[in-house]
Order: C-alpha cells, then sequence, then structure tokens
C-alpha cells in the first residue's frame, strides 16, 4: 500500500460515559479514492470523527497529511443564511457589488482580491451539483434535504481540501442527485475516505476496507477494487475459510481419536503391567510401574498437545469465517391471490396539481420514485390515511380505498415502544398467538434467545428494521399491503441484504419509496411510478409502467 495519508497507531476510543468504544486500532488508509464498509455499530462513522477531530482518541494517535474536509450525516446548517455565506463568499460578492455600483472604497478592492470571477465560479460549482439557477442568493431554510446536503458537500469542495471525509453522501438524494455525487467521487483526485451503503458509488473506489469487530477491537481489511471485486473476493475467502474449517474439524476428530487409541494402549499395558507384577518382587515391580506410568504421562501428553492444537486451529477457522446470515421466513397469514384488490386511489392530487390514478392488485410490488421534494412521501401518507386528500383543480377530492391490512414502516423508524422488548412488542401486536411461534419467527429475523428479550431502544439501525418489520409482519391480523419508506437509508450492506431477504419471503402486495436503485433491482418489481413522469393530456399521471 502507498504511504498513508492518514494513519492511525494503537487508537483506543472511550465515550464520556467511559464505555469503551473500540480498542487499539491501526488504520493506513492511503491516497486516491477510498471507501469503509461493515455491519452497523462496527464504527465506520466514529473512524471518520476522529479524523475530522470532531473525537479525539483516548490513547494512541492519529496523523493526516493535510487539511480535512467532512460531511456529515447530521448536517446543522444556519436556516437563516444565505447560501453565498455558507460557502464563505458573501463578503466578496458585497463588494464586487458595491463597486459595481459605483463604491471605490479601497477596503472592497482588498476584500475583493484576485476573485472578480468567484460568482461564476460558485455558480458553476453548484450547477456541477445540480443546484438550480439562482441557489446562490437563497436562504438555507428554503433548501431541500437533499439540497442542504449538496450545499454541504460544495462548501467542501470550494475548500479544497487535502482528504475529503463523506459520511453515507447519496442518503435521502433522488437519483439525478446520486448520479452527480457518482460523477463526483469517480473524478476525484485527491484523498477520499467514503462510508457508504450504496453499491453504485462504491463500485467507484479505488479499494474499500472492510471494518471488522472482535469484542472491543477493530480491525480494516482492504480489499482492492470496487464493490464488485470487494464481493468475489470476500466469497474466495469465505471459500477458503470453509475448507479450512473442515478441515480443522476432520483433525480434531482425528486427534480425539487417536488419544482415546493412547488411552487403550496404556489401559492394555496397565492390566499386562499389573498381571506381571504378580510374579516379580516388590521392588522391581514398583519400579516397573513407575516407568509405565511416566511413558503413559507421555503419551498423554502429545495428544493431549495436538488436539488442543488442533482445537486452536478449529478456533481460529472458525474466527475467520464471517457469518453473512440470511433471513428465511414462512408468512401463509400475508397471501394475496392474483387479481385480489389490495388498494384503489382515484384522483389523488398531487404538490404540482396533478392527479394519480393507482390500482394495486394481487402481490404485485411496485416502486415509486421520482426527484427530491416531489412529493414521494406526500403521496403516502396520503395513501395510508395519514394525511387528509386534498382537492383538485375542479374541486374534487379523490378517494382511497385500502381493501386489506396494511402496514407501514416510515423512514424514521419510529413505531415500536424503545423501553420494551422486541418480543413484547411483537407480542402486543398479536395477543392470541402462541409465543413459542412468535419466538421462533424472531428466531428466523435473527432474533434468537436472548436477543428476542433486548430493549428496542438499544437496537442498532440494521436491528431496529428487523424488529419492526418482525413486530408489523407477525401482527393479528397479517398485513397483506405492506409499504415503505426509503427502508435502507442507513442501514450497512449486510442489513440492507438481509431486508431484501425479509421481503423476499413475504407473499403480499409492497409498495416501496426509495431512491436506492440496486435496492429496487433486488426486489424484482412489477411496476414503478415515476412522479417525474410528464403529464398525459388529460392532466394525470398513468398508474405505472410495468417492469420488463
Amino acid at each position: 500500500m502507498p504511504t498513508p495519508a492518514i494513519a492511525f497507531h494503537d487508537v483506543s476510543l472511550r465515550w464520556p460515559d467511559d464505555t469503551l468504544a473500540f480498542a487499539d486500532l491501526d488504520l493506513r488508509v492511503p491516497p486516491g479514492r477510498n471507501a469503509l464498509v461493515g455491519r452497523n455499530g462496527a464504527g465506520k462513522s466514529t473512524i471518520l470523527r476522529l479524523i475530522a477531530g470532531d473525537l479525539s482518541p483516548t490513547s494512541g494517535s492519529i496523523q493526516v497529511d493535510g487539511s480535512v474536509g467532512y460531511l456529515r450525516q447530521d448536517l446543522t446548517l444556519r436556516v437563516d443564511a444565505e447560501v453565498a455565506e455558507h460557502l464563505g463568499i458573501a463578503a466578496k460578492l458585497h463588494a464586487i457589488a458595491a463597486v459595481t455600483s459605483g463604491d471605490v472604497d479601497e477596503r472592497h478592492f482588498e476584500t475583493i482580491g484576485d476573485d472578480w470571477d468567484i460568482e461564476e465560479r460558485a455558480v458553476a460549482l453548484l450547477d456541477r451539483l445540480g443546484m438550480p439557477a439562482g441557489t446562490l442568493h437563497r436562504r438555507v431554510g428554503e433548501l431541500s434535504g437533499g439540497e442542504a446536503m449538496q450545499l454541504h458537500l460544495a462548501a467542501l469542495l470550494w475548500q479544497r481540501p487535502d482528504v475529503l471525509l463523506l459520511d453515507e453522501p447519496t442518503n435521502n438524494l433522488d437519483a439525478g442527485a446520486r448520479a452527480r455525487v457518482h460523477e463526483l467521487v469517480a473524478s476525484y483526485r485527491g484523498t477520499l475516505l467514503v462510508v457508504s451503503h450504496d453499491r453504485e458509488l462504491l463500485e467507484l473506489v479505488d479499494r474499500i476496507g472492510e471494518v471488522r469487530a472482535h469484542g472491543s477491537s477493530r480491525e480494516v481489511h482492504w480489499y482492492g477494487g470496487g464493490w464488485s471485486a470487494y464481493r468475489e473476493q470476500i466469497a474466495a475467502e469465505r471459500a477458503a475459510a470453509e475448507q479450512a474449517l473442515t478441515a480443522a474439524k476432520a483433525d480434531v476428530r482425528r486427534q480425539q481419536n487417536e488419544a482415546q487409541a493412547a488411552e487403550r494402549v496404556i489401559a492394555r499395558r496397565n492390566k499386562q503391567g499389573a498381571k506381571a507384577a504378580e510374579s516379580m518382587p516388590k521392588i522391581l515391580a514398583g519400579a516397573r510401574k513407575r516407568s509405565a506410568q511416566e511413558s503413559a504421562g507421555k503419551l498423554r501428553g502429545v495428544h493431549q498437545q495436538r488436539l488442543a492444537e488442533a482445537r486452536g486451529e478449529l478456533d481460529r477457522a472458525r474466527s475467520e469465517l464471517t457469518s453473512d446470515e440470511s433471513i428465511s421466513l414462512a408468512l401463509p397469514a400475508t397471501v394475496v391471490h392474483r387479481g385480489q384488490q389490495v388498494l384503489s386511489a382515484h384522483g389523488i392530487t398531487l404538490r404540482d396539481g396533478r392527479t394519480i390514478e393507482l390500482t394495486i392488485s394481487g402481490p404485485e410490488r411496485v416502486a415509486i420514485t421520482g426527484r427530491n421534494g416531489v412529493g414521494k412521501t406526500t403521496l403516502l401518507d396520503t395513501l395510508l390515511g395519514r394525511r387528509p386528500l386534498e382537492p383538485g383543480e375542479d374541486g374534487e377530492v379523490g378517494e382511497v380505498v385500502r381493501h386489506v391490512p396494511t402496514a407501514f414502516v416510515p423512514q424514521r423508524l419510529d413505531v415500536l415502544d424503545v423501553e420494551q422488548s422486541v418480543f413484547a412488542n411483537a407480542r402486543e401486536r398479536a395477543p392470541h398467538a402462541d409465543p413459542h411461534e412468535i419466538r421462533a419467527q424472531l428466531a428466523r429475523l435473527l432474533f434468537r434467545g436472548a436477543a428476542a428479550d433486548q430493549p428496542v431502544g438499544t437496537l442498532s439501525g440494521g436491528e431496529l428494521l428487523r424488529a419492526t418489520l418482525a413486530c408489523l409482519l407477525l401482527a393479528d391480523p397479517a398485513p397483506r399491503l405492506l409499504v415503505l419508506d426509503e427502508p435502507t437509508n442507513n442501514l450497512d450492506l449486510s442489513s440492507a441484504s438481509q431486508l431484501v431477504d425479509a421481503l423476499g419471503s413475504y407473499q403480499g402486495a409492497l409498495l416501496v419509496v426509495s431512491h436506492d436503485q440496486a435496492f429496487l433491482d433486488d426486489l424484482e418489481l412489477t411496476r414503478v411510478l415515476d412522479l417525474d413522469a410528464p403529464e398525459d393530456p388529460d392532466g394525470a399521471l398513468e398508474s405505472a409502467e410495468a417492469v420488463s
């Protein structure tokens, strides 16, 4: 690996309550485009915060080659400030405007320096990131969440840091904005370290580091290439680890058999020695007995050492075999027969005045897509009865009918009681169900044994999504229409894969809003309702286009 741009030396971190986050982390990040992946809770975002200086290590040292720009997940922007102020160029723009209006105060020229074209350059940067014309003079509070993310990224690029850190940069971005972030990553020439679950983005990096947790310790294993190359290398490692595990198990069995055979030899010798001792003088018999015991001890020691070594190798082989547990549910109560009507919506008015006609029948899988701010979540809320129907231009109010039990998984995942356990939440929604059957189903969703008794408030993002799905799917009555709003936001790649497994077992109808195209591809959709589609001559947006 080239000389690192970022280096961690035996870094440990404790939180203010003295909880150990991780210990003894050694990390080398070379120049170029790098990504970190790993399970939720492995510490990826914490590593970025340490590099950025938001956190200080409890022990160890961190070296960074140059200045750092950091795009956080949880942005805090001054809503009353202008975009130009957030970019740090407001003073120069004001000075240029003053000079243009005839004010020749020397201070204005000192403020401007050589940056007479600063507005053109700033507009070009905002345009590169897909920000609309006129953004430079808008207030930050007027921007959508996706536009605020793009603005913060623009501010970082304007500073030209030597090291750029991006934490989930495509979260909540529509397809167009995602594509522009992808272009930025693909063309970036400095040192980049990105944490993301966006597989399309991960294809564009030079190398991927997988953060692995072993108790409190952390290791980062690097793999050359993007996402596809990483998956191939992981698959090869797993195959080799499975072979090593099989060989280690066989060696343990062989050593156990040889140890048992040695014990039979010792027992036979002892029996023969005892019989021979009957006709010997006591001194000679005692000496031979001691000699036999020493010989038996040495033989036992050899086999015990070999067995211990074999068991140690087995433990190492098991530790090398990372677990990618999959989900397989049996949910017969969610079955929707082909042709059975699930949802019908007529004359639903969108933000721009267009109307929606949408009918879902049978076990269809429908995605709602469109740019940020077009009204996808608002449409979901209307279809679910969480938002009143708005009259159209003709004053008529549309109609929504949900013909089957329906469940909703919101972005915030605030459905469950955080004080209660996963099992208690599930039991509350299905009070008449067999508790053993509930636990069996929770186990299929990877909440096995004591894990089902964890308080919901202690769960990671991926665990919380699984727990929410479990409680909703096991409810009585079981939902035969499942609605999800951006379900992969903030999920690690393993959790996203487990979500696809769980939804693969679901036999009802599915309605999902997502910007994650790879996730939508995995769902095997029936239709896509694109809210960016042009209006038809009658002013209504057709229900959806079929997915071939």
